[in-house]
């Protein structure tokens, strides 16, 4: 069986850049996934296919060595020639290639497919996942722990992976013959993958789980406690190794993504390392001055003083009350805030037209 062009496998161009193949990823993943489609075995074989294809396209070093061998016309729709089969004519390859060409011959290209796709499915750990976890401002500010609750395909408890049930006869597969992998390729390279008729555990129940339906892993719900460290924004991303999705056939635990949505906070704004906040003062403490208390990150105060005349969205500087990150610290920048009041009496009408006259203000 021919080999499809992974670039075809996710519906984008050779030109695609990684923005738009994580986009074409998630799209398809999230139709072809087999929690959306239980009872549609392709469904489950396409979700692979688009995880293998995302595997090597997300990867720039794991891109460059497919496109490399892609331009010699290995895949269905790929490369400059026309393919590579051992049953193909003269010239049907890279110039000069005869109808034995294979990629041992050139110069190691083989092996960097190997190296691409691995020998087997079932030693390649299960692509990573990723997760959106909000998080308090304070904590993003400061750093702290949080905790995370987590959907995930684990080994069923019941069945033990096998996906019979009890008593139930384990035969063979016939698809993979109990290898766990299937094959398919052309000339002198192939790739292996998880078998779909027995989801990489080489043997056939006789009989289904009745807890996993024969699906050897149940949904589960896994509590992990992240250290957000101090400084942390929104889009900031965390990579845990091996705390993912199973490999399917036994392969090592996949790892997980998580990404951080900070909580808006309502007196604090970010602005690089340095802390904003506002503060109301009233009328005669901007003419008259003032001393404020005004809260910090930490939970304590500082002391504020607000000098006579002091104008309206005046800014100050409280140096080292920021966030600190990379050995650096930020300032707290308090912004006041004059409140005028909307009524007066006759007297404070008066006082005021006084106050005007002496300073020379117009109204």
């Amino acid at each position: 069986m021919a080999s499809k062009d992974l670039y075809q496998v996710l519906g984008v161009a050779d030109t695609a850049d990684a923005a738009e193949i994580k986009k074409a990823y998630r799209r398809l993943a999230k139709q072809y996934h087999p929690d959306a489609n239980p009872n549609n075995p392709s469904a489950a074989e396409r979700f692979k296919e688009i995880s293998e294809a995302h595997g090597v396209l997300s990867d720039t070093d794991k891109r460059k060595q497919y496109d490399r061998m892609r331009k010699y016309g290995a895949f269905n729709g790929g490369g400059r020639s026309g393919g590579a089969s051992r049953g193909g004519s003269a010239g049907s390859g890279p110039a000069g290639a005869d109808a034995g060409f294979e990629f041992s011959d050139l110069g190691g290209l083989g092996d960097i497919f190997s190296s691409i796709f691995g020998r087997g499915r079932r030693e390649e750990a299960a692509e990573p996942i990723e997760t959106l976890v909000e998080i308090p401002f304070r904590v993003a500010a400061l750093g702290g722990k949080v905790p995370v609750s987590l959907a995930v395909n684990e080994q069923c408890g019941t069945c033990h992976g096998t996906g019979g049930a009890a008593g139930a006869k384990l035969t063979t597969c016939p698809e993979c013959s109990g290898r766990g992998t299937v094959t398919f390729g052309q000339g002198g390279f192939a790739v292996s993958r998880p078998c779909p008729r027995c989801r990489g555990r080489g043997k056939i129940a006789s009989e289904p789980c009745p807890t996993c339906h024969g699906q050897g892993e149940v949904r589960t719900e896994r509590r992990l406690t992240l250290t957000v460290p101090p400084g942390t924004e929104s889009g900031a991303k965390m990579r845990l190794q091996g705390q993912g999705q199973p490999a399917p056939g036994g392969g090592p635990t996949g790892d997980l993504v998580v990404t951080f949505q900070v909580q808006p906070d309502r007196f604090f704004t970010r602005d690089g390392l340095d802390l904003r906040c506002e503060v109301p003062i009233n009328l005669a403490q901007a003419v008259f001055g003032t001393q404020l208390r005004v809260r910090t990150l930490d939970g304590k105060k500082v002391l504020l003083k607000v000098p006579p005349g002091t104008q309206p969205g005046r800014t100050f500087r409280v140096k080292r009350l920021g966030l600190t990150k990379g050995g650096r610290r930020g300032d707290q920048l308090i912004t006041v805030n004059v409140a005028l009041p909307t009524e007066l009496t006759p007297e404070a009408t008066a006082l005021m037209q006084q106050l005007a006259a002496a300073t020379g203000m117009k109204y």
